[in-house]
């Protein structure tokens, strides 16, 4: 260490500071001359502290070691600073939400090399219907070679420059698509339609659009986790939670909107927007045809948007079960429909989360316009595109896939509630999505949030199963949890039932003998 003797220096003493102690000490001061001894005397000192020119202006971090009241002084260069989006806490990785996947990956289970491990049941992804996926690839394997196209030429095409307006042949598909999953109930204009690269950045990309940082957008509870990074980060944009109740199965009400509304209006927020997911994440249920009026009304007495996260769909276990917020518009002949915007995605329905394909439906002619400039920065390879439009211009694949996807859903879906039934575990009545909304606040010591996180670890360490606590989902009621059911093989889930069986076999008896 190389030091420049002074006999004064200005700094501001601050021992501690979390700094690499000097080696072979734990003692941040270096060892006396000839002794040896890590303890200094009090003429023999280490700190660090600010170093400041004599305008005052500070110069960075000081190292100062004072032997007999003269000091050495090393200046040490500051660091280089960053962004404040860069260093800000938005991004909501912090929650145990992304907690026990960390969990998850550290000690991943294996049916062979780790049947000990955890289970992943922290993951909305779905793999029931993948065999179906890789069926029409074998049978179609031009497409997989060509990205859709038997031409030589296709190579060229794909390589060189797309604009940002997306391949039409893909638009068109992906309008034809959702129509299906509506079972035509909603019509849908390929030109209105624009590509990003998953919902994540459509939601966040209707964030930056619709809102200006200090803004907030309503969201009713519970919530996905992922929504207070994918829409606060980077936009700088406030998430103001309309709390609903189990008491009415946490359907939204015209009550807890108007809460919420006041609720900013109080703080001085403007709300700009009102997102709600259909179906839901993270309860597995649709909104009602008569709650969607109710909302739509709602955002027109307030003048604001409402973005509609349906990427769950073609996920409900019926057709008939799910109504989109595209039908109740076509039914009152799109009146007030310069508000309302669609998120669609392939991840969930098709389970395709790794191809990254989102879109953005919009009944406003200045988003679409918007959306589609500021999508250049958010696009999906032509290869893709080519890829999934001939996949999904195939009406006899997709009429059959999503029929099969349903049954397979459901099945699912009750395979798992009638499992947890047996071992004593209620859940929230579900008909969409990959999981289930479970209440174990019988197993909480108090009605607390702290309880409630001390069991989510319990279940994660020693069950070895990853859910996701409702306070992640900033549900204001202790004791309910996410449990996915879609995102791993029937074999699996029997083996994560029989742990749940065997934990609650285990709380029984503690529960008895504390009696």
């Amino acid at each position: 260490m190389a030091w420049d003797r002074r006999t004064q220096a200005t700094a501001a003493w601050d021992n501690t500071d979390p700094r690499p102690r000097w080696p072979g000490s734990s003692d941040p001061r270096p060892p006396r001359p000839g002794t040896g001894d890590p303890r200094p005397p009090a003429a023999w000192d280490l700190g660090w502290g600010r170093g400041l020119r004599g305008d005052g202006k500070e110069v960075g971090r000081v190292a100062i070691l004072q032997i007999n009241n003269i000091m050495a002084i090393e200046i040490e260069k500051p660091s280089v600073s960053l962004s404040k989006i860069a260093l800000s806490e938005t991004h909501g990785e912090d929650s145990p939400y992304f907690a026990g996947w960390k969990a998850y990956d550290e000690n991943p289970y294996d049916e062979l090399n780790n049947p000990s491990g955890v289970i992943q049941m922290g993951l909305a992804e779905n793999q029931v219907s993948f065999d179906l996926l890789e069926q029409y690839l074998e049978q179609h394997s031009e497409l997989a070679a060509n990205s859709g196209r038997s031409s030589t030429s296709s190579f060229r095409e794909n390589a060189l420059f797309q604009d940002y307006h997306g391949l039409q042949s893909f638009r068109k598909a992906m309008a034809s698509f959702m129509e299906q999953i509506r079972g035509g109930r909603a019509k849908f204009d390929p030109d209105r339609i624009v590509i990003t690269a998953g919902a994540t950045a459509a939601n966040e990309l209707l964030t930056f659009i619709l809102a200006d940082p200090g803004d907030a957008l309503l969201i009713p509870t519970p919530y996905y986790p992922g929504f207070d990074r994918d829409l606060r980060w980077r936009t700088g944009v406030n998430i103001i939670p309309v709390h609903c109740q189990s008491s009415n199965n946490f359907e939204i009400t015209p009550e807890a909107l108007e809460a919420a509304y006041n609720e900013a209006e109080s703080k001085n927020i403007k709300v700009k927007a009102l997102l709600i997911t259909n179906p839901s994440n993270p309860l597995g249920a649709t909104i009602k045809r008569s709650n969607l009026k109710k909302i739509l009304e709602f955002v027109t007495r307030k003048n604001i948007h409402l973005i509609s996260d349906e990427i769950y769909s073609g996920s409900s276990f019926s057709c008939d079960e799910f109504v989109s917020i595209s039908q109740i518009l076509a039914e009152q002949n799109y009146k007030d429909s310069e508000r309302v915007h669609v998120v669609y995605s392939l991840s969930k329905d098709l389970g395709l989360p790794g191809f990254r394909v989102g879109t953005i439906y919009s009944y406003n002619d200045d988003v679409v316009r918007t959306a589609r400039r500021m999508s250049s920065f958010t696009l999906i390879s032509s290869q893709t595109q080519q890829l999934l439009a001939s996949m999904l211009s195939d009406k006899r694949f997709t009429e059959n896939y999503i029929r099969v996807n349903r049954e397979r859903l459901k099945k699912r879906y009750e395979m798992i509630i009638d499992g947890l039934r047996n071992a004593g575990i209620a859940c929230l009545n579900g008909n969409a999505g990959l999981f289930c909304w479970v209440n174990l606040s019988s197993l909480l010591l108090e009605p607390t949030m702290e309880c409630e996180l001390e069991l989510w670890k319990l279940i994660l360490y020693e069950v070895r199963l990853n859910i996701s606590p409702g306070s992640s989902c900033h549900c204001l009621e202790p004791g309910w949890f996410r449990v996915c059911f879609a995102n791993m093989s029937e074999n699996t889930l029997e083996i994560a039932l029989r742990r749940i069986h065997d934990f609650m076999d285990r709380m029984r008896k503690v529960k008895i003998s504390l009696q």
